[in-house]
């Protein structure tokens, strides 16, 4: 019977002393990090210092076979007039080939202010700590964090918060 006890205690006991999840990089350091992805359609390396300066920046990390991905574009893409003071970029894992077919097949390629990028070293990902797609951070005008989002967002949200 004490045998029976102690096992059904020990699991508690030993989840007590494990760590706690640290904190993820983009809130230790809360500025837009340091970062080297290949953009669509081309390979081009693009890093922070490439981005323009003095607009909000949009980092939407997704996969060109997700559906809510698709959705997303959709409504940036439907919106891009109330959107256009902020710059988006668009950061995958998958082909660059991919990326491109995601990039025309949703017009995304069509404006000055949208970069889609191939992350092959899955530096994005890991630094927010991404469990979903679409996984959305948002940077003010000086590049400091402002807001994320885990699934996606709704446009009037995100259109509020870069204004």
């Amino acid at each position: 019977m004490l045998f029976f006890l102690l096992m059904a205690v020990m699991p508690f006991v030993a989840y007590e002393q494990t760590e706690k999840e640290p904190t993820p990089p983009y809130l230790k350091n809360p500025v837009i990090p340091s970062f080297n992805v290949y953009t669509s359609p081309d390979s081009t390396l693009f890093t922070k210092e490439d981005l323009p300066k003095g607009k909000p920046v949009v980092i939407i990390y997704f996969s060109p076979d997700c559906g809510h991905c698709q959705y997303e574009a959709k409504e940036i893409v439907k919106n891009m007039k109330s959107l256009s003071n902020a710059f988006f970029l668009w950061v995958g894992f998958r082909s660059l080939a991919e990326i491109n077919e995601f990039a025309k097949k949703f017009e995304l390629d069509k404006f000055n202010n949208v970069k889609l990028s191939r992350d092959p070293k899955y530096f994005i990902p890991s630094f927010f700590k991404v469990e979903f797609t679409p996984f959305i951070a948002i940077y003010n005008t000086k590049g400091v964090f402002k807001k994320e989002f885990r699934t996606g967002v709704k446009t009037e949200e995100l259109i509020e918060i870069i204004k």
